[in-house]
């Protein structure tokens, strides 16, 4: 039998329990007062994107969505090309921002996370048409728009997810209610306050990206079961993703990741070393695509140990593992609910903290620390987001896969391998089946950051998408012309 669908109130409750959760790993307790510059009146014209409520959020948006359906396609890619160029032109300042509220990761990758946005997230160049001519007629296949999106956005890259939606979104002719994390609310709304002032200077159109400036339990709940909302967006960990999920509207959902790595005894071990310092280290390891456990077959693993060393991570003994493990991963929730989680005062924060923290003496620069643990260590199976890489010692590449599949939880999202043998990358990955597969690079290549293909960091792994384009956010629509205007004629058909 067929359990009914979820309603209105049952969406809130769930979104209720997940910010619940999130809170405890971080979030400050959202505050009630109306906060200076939000908008309380009916009036939507020039407020630029910053709202006290969804019901006057979604308005506007939904107003916007009207005058930008009016802009066609060239007023689209004008609206983008202002995001682009003031999140490049402002990274510098911005970046800090978010550093400075969120207090995690590094300064240069929140700064890059912006400036990237330039040249590697896709605009309108991905809004293409297909097209069918035959005998009888023609049929024309568009990628509509949805109307009003609403979008949650994730504390580990606050104002690059959301400008990156953005340029997608609009790019497919939609506009975007965002409920930002609540501790990267503040950078949020002066991004999306500077993106639509540029907007509507140039083509007269405001609030094409809103925001609730406060965001609550309540406000997510509420945008979640909005109707003016016709679309859900949610980048986030699994508590946020199930909610999603099982809300009755059209979901579009970025879930959580827990990367493993292989290492068999053909790779080259010091590529790989650098590779996985590159990809574990970036932003202090927030990325969802990061490098989070190392699985090396026996007969290299030593030699992998000692070329990590060479690359400049600082390798911890097993007592320092231990004290950083009990530092690091706590538990978080009760009875059926109780998990382990990062703990919020090392998640995101430098190697070097790291390093004091199981009891080692830090260098200058310090990017990664590691060390070898065994494969029910937490920090194996939990997404840790922080610069601390387990190493487990396998008996060959056949049960480091193994051992990968076990702990990437069936997510699906990322997976790295470092090897040249082609059977190797083959088994690993039928076996994972993970929307990101990269072979002999850091993860950040997955993202065309030093390998190819387009940026995004919306990766859309439980509803299938993968990583997001314009045309992620759009419906197909066909229009089909019955025999006339056909050019070229069939045998036996009037010219």
């Amino acid at each position: 039998m067929t359990a009914p669908a979820p309603t209105a109130h049952d969406v809130a409750a769930i979104v209720r329990q997940v910010l619940a959760e999130l809170r405890q790993t971080g979030a400050p307790a959202p505050r009630q007062a109306t906060p200076a510059g939000a908008v309380t009146g009916r009036s939507s014209a020039g407020h630029h994107g910053i709202f006290a409520s969804v019901d006057e959020a979604v308005a506007a948006a939904a107003e916007a969505f009207h005058h930008l359906e009016r802009l066609g396609v060239e007023g689209r890619k004008r609206a983008i090309a202002h995001i682009r160029r003031i999140a490049i032109g402002d990274a510098e300042e911005l970046g800090r921002m978010e550093f400075a509220e969120t207090g995690i990761g590094r300064l240069e990758h929140k700064i890059e996370k912006l400036k990237v946005l330039g040249e590697k997230v896709p605009g309108v160049e991905f809004m293409t048409s297909e097209v069918f001519s035959g005998d009888h007629g023609l049929a024309v296949i568009e990628h509509a728009p949805f109307g009003v999106i609403a979008a949650i956005t994730p504390v580990t890259h606050s104002l690059p997810t959301i400008a990156c939606n953005a340029v997608n979104m609009i790019a497919a002719g939609n506009t975007v209610v965002v409920n930002p994390h609540p501790s990267g609310r503040k950078v949020a709304a002066e991004g999306v306050r500077r993106f639509n002032a540029a907007i509507h200077r140039d083509l007269g159109v405001d609030n094409l990206v809103c925001l609730v400036a406060e965001p609550t339990l309540e406000s997510a709940a509420e945008l979640f079961a909005h109707r003016g909302v016709k679309l859900i967006c949610v980048t986030g960990g699994p508590a946020v993703a199930r909610a999603a999920l099982q809300s009755p509207k059209r979901a579009i959902v970025a879930g959580p990741g827990n990367p493993p790595v292989v290492v068999d005894e053909t790779a080259d071990l010091d590529h790989a070393a650098r590779s996985i310092i590159q990809g574990a280290a970036y932003d202090n390891n927030l990325l969802c695509i990061g490098e989070k456990q190392v699985f090396v077959v026996e007969s290299v693993f030593d030699r992998m140990l000692v070329a990590m060393e060479r690359a400049g991570a600082l390798r911890l003994h097993a007592g320092q593992v231990d004290a950083l493990t009990k530092r690091a991963i706590v538990w978080a929730g009760e009875g059926a609910h109780r998990h382990q989680v990062p703990c919020k005062d090392l998640l995101g924060k430098d190697a070097a903290l790291l390093a004091q923290a199981a009891g080692a003496t830090p260098r200058e620069g310090l990017e990664l620390v590691f060390g070898e643990t065994d494969v029910d260590n937490p920090f194996v199976p939990v997404e840790q987001m922080m610069p601390f890489l387990p190493f487990v010692r396998c008996r060959d590449a056949d049960e480091a896969i193994e051992r990968a599949h076990e702990s990437e939880h069936g997510f699906r999202h990322t997976a790295i391998v470092h090897s040249t043998n082609v059977r190797t990358m083959t088994r690993m990955g039928r076996l994972l089946d993970t929307t990101l597969f990269v072979k002999n690079g850091p993860s950040v290549a997955g993202l065309g950051l030093g390998g190819e293909g387009y940026l995004s960091f919306s990766i859309a792994t439980p509803t299938g998408e993968g990583v997001t384009t314009p045309l992620t956010f759009t419906r197909q629509r066909r229009c089909t012309l019955v025999d006339d205007l056909r050019i070229l004629g069939s045998p036996g058909m009037e010219a």
